[in-house]
């Protein structure tokens, strides 16, 4: 059912995929939180009633536009461990796509929040924020239908992996259901841990050795040590011009390079009617266009030969760009479709601070490894990483 009705206010707005999670984030709101507070509490509910989406033992990115107009960004994705390198994974042609090889870098989600919150003016404290998600995840939430499609559709792959993974989300040895009631009391624990003790336990507390000795015990390479490592950064986002717009996303080792390009490259393609031939055609091959260029230079930031800012910043690539593509034909597209996903939610507050998040475990349930005593479901964004030594995105310690 769509509705043409507007919904018009000036105290703030939120959006999540799940209800509960922007309603989280718009009681913060409606409390006097800022749009980073209400992300946060959005944040923490996902990783509570969004299981096989996002979590705590993912990665985290944020692009917030100040009251003043200031844009900046933080990239709250963790590195490979230190003992995450070659030799690791010999006799391999590919990282595994689940298990505790899977589970080779730092989970930067946490840091994110400490360091959106570090930078903000917001008064709600950390009990508050996560009030919500400790709740939901200790006296359960109805499983989503898409929740319910995911478990059913990954059972196979998952249940059998070490760790709680059966125990959380296949507890009478069949996936939970549309409607059951998913109960997540470890997890609770560990967030009411962070409301206690603050983020910072995440990575150097005793929550953090909590985590380390899990993921040793299951076979994971992270460290106690790399925990104590990461800390979030704060690149400059990327930008670039439109008709009309300047727009900003995230540096790599996000896509944002690549969603640029593609509403570049469209905007710099003669008009067509919206949804016409031309339009969708337009539209994909931009696509294409700028996923030969991430495949070709995006990895490791501090690896990459010629920075994502300069290839938007390079007029003369994307016109060569625009006038590679045909309007009568398709560029033949070879690669395989790549798994992953990911999960967006946002928020803006009634002083003009805009917040936009991605928090993601990378697969449905990362690694497919959930850790016994904090309930985290640890990510697999380092199954990404090549094992070719010359290859633009090996893997490497860090």
């Amino acid at each position: 059912m769509t509705s043409n009705q507007e919904a018009i206010g000036n105290g703030g707005i939120t959006t999540a995929p799940h209800a509960l999670a922007s309603q989280a984030g718009l009681d913060v709101l409606r409390d006097g939180g800022t749009a980073v507070e209400a992300c946060v509490a959005m944040a923490a509910t996902l990783a509570v009633v969004y299981p096989h989406m996002t979590g705590i033992g993912g990665d985290g990115f944020w692009l917030i536009h100040e009251p003043e107009g200031r844009v900046h960004a933080i990239d709250a994705c963790g590195g490979a461990a230190m003992a995450a390198d070659l030799s690791l994974y010999q006799g391999l042609k590919v990282i595994p796509w689940r298990g505790p090889l899977a589970a080779n870098t730092v989970a930067g989600t946490i840091s994110g929040w400490q360091a959106a919150l570090a930078g903000d003016d917001g008064s709600l404290g950390l009990a508050r924020l996560l009030r919500d998600a400790i709740k939901l995840a200790q006296g359960g939430v109805p499983v989503t239908a898409g929740g319910a499609d995911i478990a059913r559709l990954k059972h196979a792959e998952l249940h059998g992996l070490v760790g709680a993974y059966a125990d959380i989300f296949a507890p009478e040895g069949r996936p939970l259901g549309q409607d059951d009631i998913l109960r997540q009391p470890q997890l609770a624990r560990t967030l009411q841990s962070l409301a206690d003790q603050g983020l910072e336990s995440f990575y150097r507390g005793d929550l953090a050795q909590s985590i380390a000795a899990d993921l040793a015990a299951l076979g994971s390479p992270v460290s106690l040590e790399d925990l104590q490592r990461h800390r979030a950064s704060t690149p400059a986002p990327l930008s670039i011009s439109v008709s009309g717009a300047r727009l900003f996303n995230t540096a790599p080792p996000t896509q944002g390079l690549a969603a640029l390009l593609i509403l570049a490259l469209f905007d710099r393609l003669p008009p067509s009617e919206a949804e016409s031939f031309a339009h969708v055609h337009g539209l994909v091959e931009a696509t294409k266009q700028a996923f030969l260029v991430r495949n070709r230079h995006v990895g490791d930031p501090a690896y990459m030969a010629v920075s994502a800012q300069q290839i938007l910043d390079d007029t003369a690539r994307i016109a060569g760009m625009v006038d590679a593509i045909d309007p009568r034909r398709a560029l033949p597209w070879p690669a395989p479709s790549a798994h992953g996903d990911t999960t967006w939610f946002g928020a803006a507050d009634g002083r003009g601070q805009v917040v936009s998040c991605i928090q993601s475990t990378y697969f449905e349930f990362g690694s497919g490894l959930v850790l016994p005593e904090t309930g985290i479901t640890w990510q697999n964004r380092g199954a990404s990483f090549t094992l070719d030594a010359d290859g633009p995105n090996v893997l490497r310690p860090g």
